[in-house]
């Protein structure tokens, strides 16, 4: 199998995202050597395929630094002193701390280029690892004027031999972005996943998939995040501040609806959401507009598969698909998502074919 990558790629730090980057390049045909604190971590990874030991006497060509946001610009210094030949990249979720870490420490940033892949799991660790992690996904390169753009193309051969998409960003630019993408999400999610903590059982048995999806990434690691959101808090307290504002006028609204102006302010906090999530790119990274289409689907084995089968058939491209059960129930709703145009033809279809659409 072809690679861009040359030279051996060192990988310091075997959790989730180390893991998944060596397996991805081992599968690749690239020679991977694996170096973490733990060494009953970095053997595991090993033994999961993502790589050989790291020895003494390697050479990497790239090293990629996969620990904590609380130790990135110590252990990238420490890996820039020991391979002087090598370039290095960390794939820490804030970017322009561990630049500035690095200068105040006097590290050689001429061979250092900060990357961040937007892909990850709630579970953490290698046995979370997935060498198609990043596959599709933006991965970010945070680029600063003491790199050479030679050098730099290491970090971009890494990026597509692992099927990601590079974008280019300054670390004060991805800082922010991520502040609203990723950092505020997390923190809306915990807090409406705190919610239902103390709920009663008969409330949680009503749960769909509203709640669920807003509160999927809230089983996320709180060590992690902690390190995370403290080393970019400026612009994730910006982005809660903002959202604070908003929160007081929609709270002040609903506990007066029937003063001048009250239902208004709901129906345009509702309005601005509506636009904000037309503004998120869909597959292949376009604005393309989407409809849905729910079928009842029976817990028996083959049904779903039957049912994509069906869709096939139908010569309908499927631009999405997730599946929710209530309590139980011996049937579940599959959400498929297809553009406008296919939803006529598809629905009569599958109706011909014995589903039953249900909206």
């Amino acid at each position: 199998m072809t690679h861009r990558l040359r030279g051996p790629v060192r990988i310091v730090g075997t959790g989730l995202l180390g893991t998944s980057i060596g397996l991805g390049l081992s599968a690749r045909g690239v020679e991977v050597q694996l170096r973490d604190a733990s060494p009953t971590a970095e053997r595991l990874a090993a033994d999961f395929g993502a790589g050989r030991l790291a020895r003494p006497g390697d050479r990497p060509e790239l090293i990629v630094v996969a620990v904590p946001p609380d130790v990135t610009a110590r252990v990238v210094a420490a890996e820039l002193e020991a391979f002087p030949d090598a370039v290095v990249t960390d794939v820490a979720s804030v970017k322009a701390v561990p630049l500035a870490e690095l200068r105040e420490l006097g590290a050689d940033v001429s061979r250092y280029l900060g990357s961040h892949p937007m892909a990850g799991r709630e579970r953490s660790g290698a046995l979370a690892g997935s060498g198609d992690l990043f596959v599709g996904r933006p991965w970010v390169i945070a680029g600063h004027d003491d790199i050479s753009y030679e050098r730099g193309s290491l970090v971009d051969d890494l990026i597509l031999d692992l099927g990601a998409v590079p974008i280019e960003s300054t670390p004060e630019e991805h800082d922010r972005a991520v502040a609203i993408v990723s950092h505020v999400p997390q923190l809306v999610s915990s807090l409406m996943a705190a919610r239902l903590a103390d709920a009663p059982d008969e409330a949680l048995r009503l749960a769909g998939g509203g709640v669920r999806d807003v509160t999927r990434v809230a089983a996320s690691d709180p060590a992690l995040w902690i390190q995370i959101l403290g080393a970019n808090a400026p612009a994730v307290v910006e982005q809660l501040r903002a959202m604070q504002a908003d929160l007081a006028s929609l709270v002040d609204a609903l506990d007066a609806l029937d003063a001048s102006g009250s239902r208004r302010t709901v129906a345009d906090a509702l309005r601005a959401g509506n636009e904000g999530v037309a503004r998120l790119p869909g597959k292949h990274g376009t604005h393309a507009r989407f409809t849905r289409v729910q079928v009842r689907i029976d817990d028996r084995p083959g049904q779903l598969a039957r049912l994509l089968a069906d869709i096939g058939d139908a010569d309908v491209n499927l631009e999405d698909v997730r599946i929710e059960h209530a309590e139980g129930a011996q049937f579940g709703v599959v959400e498929i998502t297809v553009l406008p145009d296919a939803l006529q033809p598809l629905h009569e279809a599958l109706e011909q074919l014995g589903w039953q659409v249900v909206a």
